[in-house]
Order: C-alpha cells, then sequence, then structure tokens
C-alpha cells in the first residue's frame, strides 16, 4: 500500500489521494471550485424559487423552468467533477461515461428550448407555453439517455468473447470513443449558438439580452469543448502525458459549469422580476377623470355667468339688499381655502348622474342668477311677469 501523501491521513485509499494531496494542485484547486460551484448552485436555486411570488412578467415566468433545469444540471457538472478527480475504478468509470453527456446534454436542451422561445416570440409575438417547453427539453434529455445506456450495455454489461471476465471493464475505452459517443451533445451544442442568432434583432431590448446570453453560453461551451477534445484526443499524447486525461476532463467541466452559472444562469435571475414593458403604467390619455377640479370646469362651461362665485346665492335673502357693483372680477379660486374639505370631490355615481340628469335638473330647477350690475334696475323673479318694487 502505498504510502499517504502529505494533506491525506493514512486511513484515506489511494484512489482518493487527489482530493487531498496538497502536492497535486490541480486537484485541489478542482475541487475546491467544485464545491463552491455546488454551494452556489444551491442558493442561487433556492433565490429562484423565492423569487416566483415576484414576477409580473408572464412571459418571463413561463422561462423559470428552464432556467431551474439548467441550475440543477449545472449543479450536476459540478459535482460529476469529483468523479473525474479521483483514480478510476469501476463505478468513477460508469458514473463518467454515462453522467458526462446526461447532464450536457440537459444543460444545452434547457438552452436550445429558450432560444427556440426567443425565435417563435419574434416571429409570432408569443411563444410556446411553459409545459410544451419542458417536454421538448425532456426530450431532448431522453434521447441522450438512451444512447449513453445503450452503450454502456453494449461495451460494459456484454462480456467479451472467450468468457474472459475483464476487471473494471468501464474503464478500459480508448479516448476517441469517448469523444465519439457525445456526437449528439455537440449537435446540441451547435443547435444552441444557431438558435440564439435570430434573437438578437428582436424588437425588445430584453429579449435581446436572453438571446446574447444564450449565445456567449453556447459560443464559451464551444470553444472550451473544442479545447478539451484537441487535448484529450492529440494534445496529451503529443506532449507524452496520457496522464492529464482525467485532469483535462475534470478543468474542462468545472469550467463549462461556470460558464453556464455566470453567462446565463445569473443574468437570467437578475432579470426573472424585471417588469413587462406591455404593461407599463398607462399615458395621461387613458386616465377616465381629469386631474382639475369640477367645480373649476362648471365655472368655465357658464359663459352667462362670468361674475358667478363659487357659492351659489340664495335669491330669496338679497332681494331686500341694494345691489352692488362687484369691484373686480372674482376669480374661480377664491373660495378655496387650501383645505381638501371645502372642495367638492365628486364620485364615480355622482359623475354619472350629473351626466344622466343634467337636462332634467336645468329644466326643473331655476339657476341662481347674480343681480345686475345696474343700481337703477329693477330684478324681477324667474318665471314671473311683474316685476318687483325698489
Amino acid at each position: 500500500m502505498a504510502s499517504a501523501p502529505k494533506g491525506c491521513g493514512p486511513s484515506i485509499s489511494s484512489i482518493y489521494f487527489n482530493l487531498c494531496d496538497l502536492t497535486t494542485v490541480w486537484g485541489v484547486a478542482v475541487e475546491a471550485v467544485a464545491a463552491a460551484g455546488v454551494l452556489t448552485s444551491f442558493v442561487l436555486f433556492v433565490i429562484l424559487l423565492a423569487s416566483l411570488p415576484f414576477v409580473t412578467n408572464k412571459k418571463r415566468k413561463s422561462m423559470v423552468a428552464l432556467q431551474a433545469g439548467t441550475l440543477i444540471f449545472t449543479l450536476g457538472l459540478f459535482g460529476l467533477t469529483f468523479a473525474f478527480i479521483v483514480d478510476q475504478y469501476s463505478t468513477s468509470c460508469v458514473a463518467r461515461r454515462f453522467l458526462f453527456g446526461v447532464l450536457f446534454s440537459g444543460c444545452l436542451a434547457c438552452l436550445l428550448m429558450h432560444g427556440l422561445w426567443l425565435a417563435l416570440l419574434k416571429r409570432q409575438d408569443r411563444g410556446p407555453k411553459s409545459w410544451m417547453l419542458c417536454l421538448g427539453a425532456l426530450g431532448l434529455l431522453l434521447v441522450e439517455v438512451i444512447i449513453n445506456t445503450e452503450w454502456l450495455i453494449i461495451t460494459v454489461v456484454r462480456n467479451p468473447p472467450g468468457g474472459v471476465i475483464v476487471p473494471n471493464l468501464s474503464c478500459i475505452i480508448d479516448n476517441l470513443d469517448f469523444v465519439v459517443s457525445l456526437i449528439y451533445v455537440m449537435v446540441l451544442l451547435v443547435a444552441v449558438v444557431l438558435v440564439a442568432i435570430p434573437s438578437l434583432t428582436h424588437k425588445d431590448k430584453q429579449w435581446r439580452q436572453d438571446g446574447a446570453f444564450i449565445l456567449a453560453t453556447g459560443l464559451f461551451t464551444l470553444a472550451i469543448w473544442v479545447a478539451w477534445i484537441v487535448m484529450y484526443i492529440y494534445g496529451n499524447r503529443a506532449a507524452g502525458n496520457p496522464s492529464w486525461d482525467d485532469p483535462t476532463l475534470a478543468v474542462a467541466v468545472v469550467s463549462n459549469a461556470l460558464v453556464f452559472l455566470f453567462l446565463y444562469v445569473i443574468p437570467e435571475i437578475c432579470l426573472v422580476t424585471q417588469q413587462d414593458p406591455d404593461q407599463e403604467q398607462p399615458h395621461d390619455g387613458d386616465h377616465v377623470y381629469p386631474a382639475r377640479s369640477l367645480v373649476y370646469d362648471n365655472i368655465l362651461k357658464e359663459p352667462e355667468a362670468p361674475h358667478q362665485t363659487v357659492c351659489m346665492e340664495n335669491k330669496a335673502f338679497s332681494m331686500d339688499e341694494p345691489p352692488t357693483v362687484p369691484a373686480k372680477p372674482t376669480s374661480p379660486y377664491a373660495a378655496y381655502n387650501g383645505l381638501r374639505s371645502c372642495v367638492y370631490q365628486p364620485t364615480e355615481i355622482a359623475l354619472i348622474a350629473k351626466g344622466l340628469t343634467k337636462m332634467d335638473q336645468e329644466a326643473m330647477i331655476p339657476r341662481a342668477r347674480p343681480l345686475s350690475s345696474n343700481p337703477g334696475s329693477s330684478s324681477s323673479l324667474p318665471g314671473s311677469s311683474e316685476s318687483l318694487p325698489p
């Protein structure tokens, strides 16, 4: 049994030395980033669920399920990183071969459906419903699940010819075969990049931002995949260090998970509570009632009484008093003393009643008129042909 390296206890198995060996810098560094990614993904998932009651934009609310799915698969990628840090054995090799394609296809399927929704929204001004998008993403994911399951059955479960049992058969696989098994995931990746391009010309800024997030995530993911495939197939062999295969895959997984997290999930969570521009406050022309006082409007609508004050004068008590000539025109705001209670505030029922009965009231109730400005003239009661004595 090999002696425990620096940082590892004597009871730890040798397959876990990369997790605690302080001399193996890549293992400790990748492990720390993966652990932080798991914690961050869990916190973001809780924040996303807590933001649901505050989502007022119905279109963005339909995307929450896809964003939650992307976050769950991203958390799985951070967890899968530990399977590439530890040494190869039967369980870790099966997890690598099966979960690598499944988790990546899950993230890319959610991104693809989001991009497809943006493309349809641009053309039809409305996208598919949330449950349809989730079924589409699930269908794309199940294709990769079926592919990986069949691949494992063919290469692991079935014994080789001659009946010879090979230990850790799941770990005996060529690098090129591993890459070829991920062709479907590569097709999804290219589809994500292509479907995000049309949404960059959307008329609404918020949907252009979503398309930019998806496109940036797809392009960075594509760059990471090209880099690790070249290193995994050719670079490590050319450098004479085939032992770098596990670090190459571990760095690729954790880097791609960070891309999903910082270029798509976090920006979308920041925008999930953004108000829908189609549901903004109405313009001034949409108000039902004008802002001016109804008393002032009634005064302006009665040109036959230019000197009428806000309060109606009682004609019965003013006939015995000598008429006076007003010194100057009275302001419509003369009766307003600054208190809200002195201004008539009509209700909706009063406004309706006033509109319906205005003609009847003018026919039945005589209107009070101010005294004549001529002192020598006699005043007459409305509706009477006789004049009163001075």
